[in-house]
């Protein structure tokens, strides 16, 4: 038992020393680590703690509470995984939002990237759809996001006057508003239906707030993921959404402050 417990809080180590030196400081990484070190602290004392928790009543509650929480955290992971798939694209779109993830500089991550090439795939195989790629500059992007994304778009092959750019936006919530702003200045309805593309863990929040945008009929088309991506990714969604279904809105909130400081490249929590 103790071998088992000591590899596997190798693997976690290993696996969360890849996040410290290739992917930049957010909740999930966070979360992550914290997970590695409670897997090093009962890999060393299982003997104790197993010994706590079945001989004492406060041992025997946190047992209790600790089962709890893990059942309702793979339920929350489950619903995360499938909700992503319940609102399919039906081909009769006009507008296709390309929500932001990130840039390393002025190039987008691979988590973008995964996105970016989803949306060129359908707007490839549907000539009449207009893009809209959205996101502001961070702290450390030498370009806004939005302009980055249209410029992979365009650099793989989309024609430049079917891509805006949307520039501004540091938060989900705002990709759908400022993009509906866009649109509206360019002339381009935003009554009819519309897909947005973004990874399949954030599809439930993409589709509330393209909804609270005014976006009634939004119709998520799930990109891919990396896979050494999955654990911060999917972990942080958790929280995002058990936060979302209490303040409703990234403008409100205890974590409204933290935006900007820290997360994937430039956002704390609401990526």
């Amino acid at each position: 038992m103790q071998i088992v417990l000591f590899l596997w809080a190798v693997l976690l180590l290993a696996y969360s020393l890849t996040l410290v030196f290739f992917s930049n400081f957010n909740m999930g990484n966070a979360i992550v680590w914290l997970l590695t070190a409670v897997t090093w602290v009962y890999a060393v004392w299982h003997r104790r703690i197993h010994a706590w928790m079945h001989g004492t009543l406060p041992g025997r509650v946190a047992m209790v509470v600790l089962a709890a929480g893990t059942l309702f955290t793979v339920a929350m992971l489950v619903f995360v995984s499938v909700s992503g798939y319940t609102a399919p694209p039906t081909g009769q779109e006009k507008v296709l939002i390309v929500l932001g993830a990130g840039l390393r500089r002025d190039q987008p991550s691979r988590l973008l990237r995964c996105r970016l090439d989803k949306a060129y795939a359908y707007a490839a195989a549907h000539p009449d759809v207009l893009v809209v790629t959205t996101g502001g500059q961070g702290r450390d992007e030498l370009v806004p996001e939005g302009q980055a994304m249209r410029d992979y778009l365009i650099e793989k092959g989309l024609d430049p006057a079917r891509v805006l750019a949307e520039t501004k936006s540091t938060s989900t919530e705002e990709n759908f508003a400022f993009a509906r702003e866009l649109l509206r200045q360019n002339g381009v309805a935003c009554d009819g239906p519309i897909i947005y593309v973004t990874n399949a863990f954030h599809c439930y929040r993409g589709g509330q707030y393209a909804r609270m945008a005014g976006f009634d009929q939004a119709h998520a088309l799930p990109a891919a993921i990396p896979l050494s991506s999955i654990p911060p990714c999917y972990l942080r969604e958790v929280l995002a959404i058990l936060y979302y279904w209490v303040f409703r809105s990234s403008e409100s909130g205890v974590m409204h402050g933290f935006v900007g400081l820290l997360s994937l490249n430039k956002r704390f929590f609401y990526r």
